[in-house]
């Protein structure tokens, strides 16, 4: 099949382009730069895909059988009405556009099946408010003109070559011997899916008859605390892990952020827990999920090899380690 992969240079997007090549499909990557690392295998379109008119320009000569919208930017948001836009400049000829979507999309609440409603249109947080008015134009589309459209709604993904200062955030405390701080009891669930399942999964997509016109909830069955998380990274690492409990009040206070520098447990891991339910990937695209213990151990093979241990953050750790024991001994 001639495919065109939206953002398909970091992460989930070179490992599909990688399992689309050996698969043998005819791929074109479309990004910012003049060109990619995967020579002349691949084809390279240069467009902001913010920009409507620039992307109908760069696409108006060219026809494909499978989009896979698959980037979204962080700095300026990328909105409904710029998805719209691609679509339309990928002309009526496509069988498959598969749109990258999150399970931020739902907004919050737990345990939430594919048929459950999205975040409203208001939302404040515009990634959540993107995913979710972006996922229902896609859908109103495929009503009205039978836009063959998948959506995927994975929670935290990992793997190797993640960009996000995640697992390897705990295993540079972990192995540096280092106590990890758990905000709050820990008991904040968090639910993964595995790199490689999410690029599987949008592959099988790709032909899958009753794929089209579906969203799909990908990830582990069983989410899981945050304590329970560090302790699997710590086995997998071959630590034993020594865990400070610390109310998010004391974290707030020393200037702890979630979402940006100093991190105190990950890039953007404690934020309010959202989950899926998962069933619909595994039967309709018969996905045999790979358990996390698994892909944890893909990860730190990665992260021994590749991964150079940061010790920058370990200061802001200290004081908030101060912090808790003399503001608050009954948390540690």
């Amino acid at each position: 099949m001639k495919v065109l992969v939206i953002g398909g240079t970091l992460f989930i997007g070179r490992l599909l382009v990688e399992e689309l090549v050996k698969g043998g499909h005819d791929v074109t990557v479309l990004h910012r730069k003049p060109k990619h690392e995967f020579g002349k295998r691949v084809d390279n379109i240069m467009a902001d895909r913010n920009d409507a008119e620039a992307m109908k320009e760069a696409l108006s000569t060219r026809r494909f059988d499978v989009v896979f919208d698959n980037v979204y930017d962080w700095e300026r948001g990328t909105t409904a009405a710029q998805v719209e836009a691609t679509v339309r400049a990928c002309g009526d000829r496509i069988t498959r556009y598969i749109f990258m979507s999150s399970v931020a999309a739902y907004g919050d609440g737990l345990n939430h099946k594919e048929s459950d409603p999205l975040a409203p249109d208001y939302h404040p947080d515009p990634y959540v408010r993107h995913k979710a008015t972006t996922e229902r134009l896609l859908f109103r589309m495929h009503s009205q003109t039978g836009l063959p459209v998948v959506t995927f709604r994975p929670p935290f993904i990992y793997g190797p070559n993640t960009p996000f200062y995640r697992e390897q955030f705990f295993w540079d405390r972990l192995r540096a011997g280092r106590p990890v701080i758990i905000p709050g009891d820990g008991h904040r669930l968090m639910q993964f899916t595995y790199v490689n399942d999410v690029v599987q999964a949008m592959i099988r997509s790709m032909d899958e008859p009753r794929a089209a016109g579906e969203a799909f909830n990908i990830g582990d069955t069983k989410p899981l605390t945050q304590v329970e998380v560090v302790e699997k990274l710590a086995k997998i690492a071959g630590v034993e892990p020594t865990l400070v409990r610390v109310p998010r009040d004391v974290i707030q206070q020393a200037g702890g952020n979630a979402m940006t520098e100093p991190y105190y447990f990950g890039e953007y891991f404690d934020l309010p827990p959202i989950t899926m339910n998962i069933g619909k990937v595994t039967r309709v695209l018969k996905m045999k999920l790979t358990p996390f213990e698994a892909g944890l151990k893909d990860e730190y093979r990665w992260y021994t090899r590749n991964h150079k241990a940061r010790t920058a953050g370990f200061e802001f750790d200290d004081k908030v380690l101060a912090m808790a024991k003399t503001g608050s001994p009954a948390s540690v």
